[in-house]
């Protein structure tokens, strides 16, 4: 993801008091808690935020490694005081190298897969989550199933979004979304009032959707590309 900088701050600030309202209903801490605890680690997860899922995951005890492209939100994170078991790095799920490191589990939960705009893109990805994988290992991620007559609305306008509470403070999240059928990208603006002026302001962020097949379709060309099989 690409934000201007202001709304990067405001973003990596408020991103636990809104999401522990939007996200921590669904249960998908424990799903990926779990996940770690089955796999033994290490652990690498993508996307890992402000550590919404990979702090209660390091608490297991096994050696994690978060990457965020996004040094705000890592910022947020390391206030946290993680565990010493826990390595951050600053980096793109497309770009990064860990060198010989490998990873009985990768995750990118909550839609991290999401940000990654064009089949390119999409699959510089996948080659380094193979690269990056021990042998037996497994990649568990999370994207939303599109609902075709939602997809199909080019334009909403804004709605009242999710109110929070921040530090005490009352604060609402509003925003409105764009649709490129073309692309399957959707622009969602997001304006965020209430609460202290340097946590409010407005920006937009891109996302990509999936269908079923044509994700299935990424994961075998990922599988069967030479390129980024993993020896042993």
């Amino acid at each position: 993801m690409v934000y201007d900088d202001e709304y990067e701050r405001i973003l990596a600030r408020t991103y636990d008091s809104v999401y522990g309202v939007v996200r921590d209903p669904s249960g998908d801490v424990a799903f990926y808690i779990e996940q770690a605890r089955e796999s033994g680690g290490p652990v690498l997860e993508l996307g890992c935020g402000t550590g919404r899922v990979l702090i209660p995951t390091a608490q297991l005890g096994l050696s994690c490694v978060g990457l965020d492209a996004s040094s705000e939100m890592l910022a947020v994170l390391r206030e946290k005081n993680p565990p010493e078991n826990l390595e951050l790095v600053n980096g793109r799920m497309e770009t990064f190298d860990l060198g010989d490191r490998r990873f009985q589990l990768v995750t990118a939960p909550f839609r991290a897969m999401q940000h990654l705009l064009d089949v390119e893109a999409q699959l510089k990805a996948l080659e380094n989550v193979r690269r990056h994988l021990a042998s037996g290992g497994a990649f568990v991620f999370d994207v939303f199933d599109p609902k075709l007559d939602r997809m199909a609305i080019l334009e909403e306008p804004e709605s009242d979004g999710v109110s929070f509470l921040h530090n005490g403070q009352e604060m609402r999240r509003r925003e409105s979304v764009r649709r490129d059928l073309s692309s399957q990208v959707m622009t969602v603006n997001f304006r965020v009032e209430g609460g202290p002026a340097h946590l409010q302001g407005t920006t937009e962020i891109k996302m990509r959707w999936y269908y079923r097949y044509e994700l299935e379709h990424l994961l075998t060309r990922a599988e069967e590309d030479p390129k980024i099989r993993t020896s042993g």
